[in-house]
């Protein structure tokens, strides 16, 4: 893993990462609302990412905003939340890892980042909270990751009132990895990113497909594939063991 700091183009301009990662990064903030350009910069995040090789990490800088206004109002439809959800989607299936850094109010689009995301840091005055509109909460597929990620009666009032989750509750959840205070982020950071860029994108890729599906899969059907992932583990085993010997001319 490269010693350098890593930057992002995304808008065309360069944000320092604190920690020595190697891959591009992209900044949503709360208050951001759902775009084509949205939809357009995310994809453009994984496809840097996908360039980037097997052991860089992606950044994703989530920042705090006013919250109160309707983040999905005027244009949007279904079509384009379709196409933002197939973009969380793909990212969620990168591979290679992702480590999300949050701050302040996490809401919003911000949100939906957050939960699709590998790895997930966050300060003590992170707040998340889901989108709440007049008729209720949006009915987006966070919803469906809180509930994957946490279980959905520990959720319940978030989802049903809009309840906010402090940063550590949400930590409580497992819906957070690590809460750490400013001084303490650089060292969180890093050693983040060394566990993430530890294995293979791809092989970590398998694990996360395979984690996620077990909440909607029965056994019978989820075997077939954990079956073909141990396969390809051992074979990818045998075939270190074996350049081993031929190294040592056994």
């Amino acid at each position: 893993m490269s010693a350098r700091t890593a930057t992002a183009t995304t808008a065309g301009t360069d944000h320092p990462v604190d920690g020595p990662l190697d891959g591009p990064e992209l900044r949503v903030d709360t208050a951001r609302a759902l775009s084509p350009a949205l939809v357009a910069d995310l994809d453009a995040f994984c496809d840097r990412l996908e360039a980037a090789g097997d052991r860089a990490v992606g950044v994703l800088r989530l920042t705090g905003g006013a919250a109160d206004r309707d983040l999905r109002g005027d244009g949007v439809d279904v079509h384009l939340v379709s196409k933002w959800e197939r973009a969380l989607r793909r990212m969620e299936r990168l591979g290679a890892p992702t480590l999300a850094l949050a701050e302040g109010e996490c809401g919003g689009v911000a949100l939906d980042v957050l939960l699709a995301a590998d790895y997930r840091i966050a300060t003590p005055d992170t707040v998340l909270r889901l989108h709440v509109r007049p008729d209720g909460v949006w009915p987006g597929m966070a919803v469906f990751r809180l509930a994957s990620h946490a279980g959905a009666a520990r959720v319940r009032r978030a989802v049903l009132f809009g309840t906010p989750l402090a940063a550590v509750e949400a930590l409580e959840l497992n819906l957070l990895d690590e809460v750490v205070a400013d001084d303490r982020r650089e060292a969180s950071v890093k050693t983040a990113a060394e566990l993430l860029a530890a294995f293979p994108g791809p092989e970590l890729a398998v694990r996360r497909r395979l984690l996620i599906d077990a909440t909607s899969n029965s056994f019978e059907d989820a075997l077939g594939s954990h079956l073909s992932a141990c396969d390809r583990s051992l074979r990818r085993e045998r075939e270190r063991a074996e350049g081993t010997e031929r190294e040592a001319g056994v």
